[in-house]
């Protein structure tokens, strides 16, 4: 099931565990958030909103919010002696969607729990130390003769003579 959602003048189509980044929204990271203008829900039977969908939200978990990239507005007037240097950075905050709800019900109080990712087997992690302990010596001792041969020692200097 999908859903097209409006928020921040922008629409964005989600789904269940989608992450998105939208323009800044009220909430501390860890809360949820409502998203209540839903014009499209998608599935086995798509419903169309005229021009949203009566009772339909869609529940999200803030992650964090960003800011995105510096935007440095330049305008000059040639010849004129008038310039003017101006910069923003917009703030978003990357929501994860966590349920599609119809019908006017309420999204639970808590998010979902994320399962988390196990860490490498200790087995292949000291393998690949033991690999990296070997590749470093290799390194050294390859770099010793090039240094050693930058290091010639200095001709003397001969004066030419004069006729």
């Amino acid at each position: 099931m999908f859903a097209v959602i409006k928020t921040g003048g922008k629409q964005y189509r989600v789904a269940a565990e989608d992450v998105i980044q939208v323009d800044r929204v009220d909430g501390q990271p860890g809360e949820i958030v409502e998203f209540g203008e839903v014009l499209v829900l998608g599935g086995d039977t798509p419903q169309l909103g005229t021009p949203t969908i009566a009772g339909a939200t869609v529940a999200g978990e803030v992650l964090q919010h960003t800011r995105g990239d510096k935007v440095i507005a330049f305008k000059k007037r040639r010849r004129k002696n008038s310039r003017r240097k101006r910069g923003y950075r917009h703030e978003f905050s990357v929501v994860r969607i966590t349920e599609i709800l119809t019908g006017g019900a309420k999204p639970s109080k808590t998010a979902a729990p994320r399962p988390k990712r196990e860490p490498k087997p200790k087995v292949e992690a000291k393998a690949e130390t033991e690999a990296a302990a070997e590749a470093k010596p290799a390194k050294a001792k390859a770099r010793k003769p090039a240094k050693a041969a930058a290091k010639k020692p200095a001709k003397a200097a001969t004066k030419s003579k004069k006729k």
